[in-house]
This record gives structure tokens, sequence and C-alpha cells, in this order.
């Protein structure tokens, strides 16, 4: 059964998950179960009921997450300022479907956007204390950085052969040599702090907000105890102006913590435009627009 989701998605519908909780939750068998507008790639989320929602992992290389989420998700959530999902039910593998999946408490809120952020400030403001919380948080006997979060709070050196080769496939068609001396200067800046919990994933996608203001944070797939930097691309990707401002404030994080970010930043743009560059006009403008922010950022800052 396992190569049938080795596509990453096929197979994973509204029916499997009614089969799935028909089996091993036959408490909210009759709960009706619907798909979620606003569906991930690592999972797919259905709403189970009113109260609660199904997370199937798409392949076998995100369902490690979630016997961690289950495990430390509700240790996290006593020390943060917002919701963060609770699990209610941890489901097994079967004939079905191979891997561990998860029943979690509905969260409310609007996925984060232009449209519902319209004053970036406040948010800002919201989701640098979050981090601080976060990092706050005692990281004793919690996942070191590693496979299990796609390297996120290790050194993004893990990443040169793959930035390089991006950088490459780009030279002349974006300025490739500034490019160049920001991720030079993220891999010349050793995190020199303590592991303290990160989440990830500080995307718009797993930020949902109500009035504007923070809500709740999901998705702790990629979360463990390492290096915070990777949770500041945000800086980039979705605040800019007195956002920006804010949020570098509220976070008061290192020079260096800044330049791995900066680094953690450009490898992603570098290597999503490397690949649509040529496809999709409107992604690669996207991620063209970043890079360039990220570079003038290092000029600034670095």
């Amino acid at each position: 059964m396992v190569t049938r989701f080795a596509d990453g998605r096929g197979g994973i519908d509204t029916e499997l998950a009614r089969r799935l909780i028909k089996a091993q939750f036959p408490q909210w068998a009759d709960l009706p179960v619907t798909p979620v507008e606003f569906d991930g790639w690592d999972n797919r989320t259905f709403r189970l009921g009113d109260d609660k929602s199904i997370r199937i992992p798409s392949a076998a290389g995100y369902a490690a997450a979630v016997e961690k989420e289950d495990r430390w998700l509700p240790r996290l959530a006593s020390g943060l300022p917002v919701p963060i999902p609770e699990p209610v039910g941890l489901g097994r593998p079967t004939e079905d479907y191979p891997h561990h999946w998860s029943v979690r408490r509905w969260l409310d809120g609007e996925t984060a956007s232009p449209a519902t952020v319209r004053d970036q400030a406040p948010f800002a403001d919201d989701l640098a204390r979050f981090l601080l919380a976060l990092q706050a948080i005692d990281p004793t006997d919690g996942p070191a950085a590693g496979d299990h979060c796609a390297h996120r709070g290790a050194p993004p050196v893990h990443y040169d052969d793959e930035t390089r080769e991006a950088l490459r496939m780009l030279r002349g068609r974006v300025d490739t040599e500034a490019a160049e001396r920001v991720w030079e200067a993220a891999l010349a800046a050793p995190a020199s702090g303590p592991a303290v919990w990160f989440h990830g994933d500080v995307s718009v996608g797993n930020l949902l907000v109500r009035d504007g203001r923070l809500a709740a944070v999901i998705d702790f797939g990629t979360c463990g105890v390492g290096d915070p930097a990777c949770d500041l691309v945000i800086a980039w990707t979705f605040l800019s102006g007195a956002g920006r401002r804010v949020f570098r404030q509220g976070i008061d994080q290192d020079h260096g913590t800044w330049a791995r970010a900066r680094g953690w930043a450009i490898w992603k743009a570098l290597i999503v435009l490397a690949r649509v560059i040529d496809s999709d006009p409107e992604q690669a403008a996207k991620f063209q627009r970043e890079i360039t922010e990220v570079i003038d950022d290092h000029r600034e800052f670095g």
C-alpha cells in the first residue's frame, strides 16, 4: 500500500478519511468529513464535525512528524500566547493507509494573507512574541534538528550543493553574485547561542488570524530544537515595510541569526525560482522579488 501514496497525495481523499475514522474512532463515525479550503502539501487535512480535524501525511517522509507532534504539542501549548493544534486521537497504520495519522482539535481563524492582514505592524508584533515564547520553552529532551524537520534548525550548509546548483542555473537571469554573497555570509555565521525550540515552517499557510491579529499557529511537523534562524524567513516572504521593522525589533535576534535567516530565505527562493522561471511567470516574479529584498536586506544590515 505504500506505493499508492508515493506521488505525495494520490489516494488520500474524503472517503479514505471516513474509513479511517469509522475503523479506529467509531465514536466519531457519524460526524461529517469535509476537505478544508486551504490544504497543505505535507498532509491532507479534513474537517471532522465542528470541532475536530483529520490530518493524514501525504507520503512516508512526512509521517514521522505525527508521533512527534502528538508527544510535544501538549507540552508546548501551555507556554505559548496563542493556541496551537491539540491532539485528540492518534491513528494507526492499516491496510488502507500505511502510516500514522492524527485527529486534532479544530482551530478557528483565517489564513494570513494581504487581505486578512491589512495592518502588518500589530500582526508582526504578535508573531515575534509567539516565536520568543516558543524559544523560551524548556528544550530538554526535545527533538534535535535533523532529517525529521528537513534540517530546519541545523546549519544551512546542509543545502550548500543545492543552492550553488540553483545559482549556476540562474546565472545571467538574477543577480547571482549578490545572492551568493548572501549565502556565503549565512555559512560564515555559525550559531553561537543555545539550542531552542523552533517551528520550522513559519509561513502564511500556517498562521491563522482573526481581525488581522495572530489567532493560532498550526503545522508543527518540522519543529525541533536547534537554531531559530529558519523561523525568521517570513520577514521577506510576507512582511514588508513597517511590518518587517516591527518584527525585526520585536524578535530581537543577533546579527548572525539574521545572516543565517537570509541564507534560508535565499536558498528556498533560488531553488524554487530555478524550477519555475520558464514555466510559471507569476511564481517566478514572486521569488525574484524575494531574492531582491533579501539581497537589499543584506546590503543594509549584513
